[in-house]
């Protein structure tokens, strides 16, 4: 029998969401810092690596941003183990699946941070990096002196939008058995048998807003910090 709309399940649904934070944030931050890492490296070697390695970057991002979220992460999960076993001999099926869930989403993350990041770099005027090195400032002074907090400025925006979707994005990891906070809503469903499941999907949605105000807040924090005091760029 369906059970009537009861709206204060929703706030009794938030307790037990919410205890599955911790998990979310451990693979988000995790993402963040290896996707960066790797989106840091697509940049540079699209910027300054050699033609033929600007190629295969450039082939790597086109097929991840191709490839849907989901399909990323059960390639990952299922696909990796086999072919390590299979072509090196490595096991790796008793591994935590946040590893899994971290290995997916970097690489999904990867391709726009590189976009971004690149972007970013284009955007600081050619003549500007120029000056710094006609005064005597070495390519590595240049880029953190004047390159880096213009780029940092102009890459805030879209970075802020990014982490917002890697935290959509992450929501899929429950379907590798990963008990985040959407994993939490869906055994909250299941204990229930299937009630109160429109409660509870508020429930998610509502601290899936709150954590994107949170994100938004931060980033726009950052960026009117780095902003301070320092005129818009211009093109030469």
């Amino acid at each position: 029998m369906n059970r009537p709309f009861d709206i204060t399940y929703i706030w009794k649904a938030v307790p037990d969401i919410l205890s599955g934070l911790g998990v979310t944030l451990q693979f988000l931050i995790g993402t963040i810092v290896i996707g960066g890492i790797l989106g840091f490296l697509a940049t540079w070697a699209r910027l300054r690596g050699p033609k033929w390695l600007r190629a295969i970057v450039h082939s790597y991002i086109w097929i991840i941003r191709c490839t849907p979220s989901i399909v990323m992460m059960f390639l990952v999960f299922y696909g990796l183990p086999e072919v390590l076993l299979g072509v090196f001999g490595i096991d790796i099926n008793s591994w935590n699946r946040l590893y899994f869930v971290v290995i997916a989403l970097s690489l999904l993350f990867s391709a726009p941070c590189s976009e971004i990041m690149r972007s970013a770099y284009l955007a600081v005027a050619k003549v500007q990096r120029e000056a710094a090195l006609s005064i005597g400032l070495t390519e590595a002074q240049a880029f953190r002196r004047i390159v880096l907090p213009q780029a940092l400025v102009s890459a805030l925006p879209n970075l802020g939008n990014s982490f917002i979707l890697l935290m959509k994005e992450g929501a899929l990891a429950y379907t590798i058995g990963i008990v985040d906070i959407m994993g939490k809503g869906q055994l909250i469903i299941a204990r229930n048998l299937g009630g109160y499941s429109i409660e509870t999907y508020i429930a998610l949605a509502g601290i899936y807003w709150l954590l994107t105000l949170a994100i938004e807040k931060a980033f726009k924090l950052a960026e009117d910090k780095l902003s301070a005091g320092k005129q818009p760029l211009r093109a030469a």
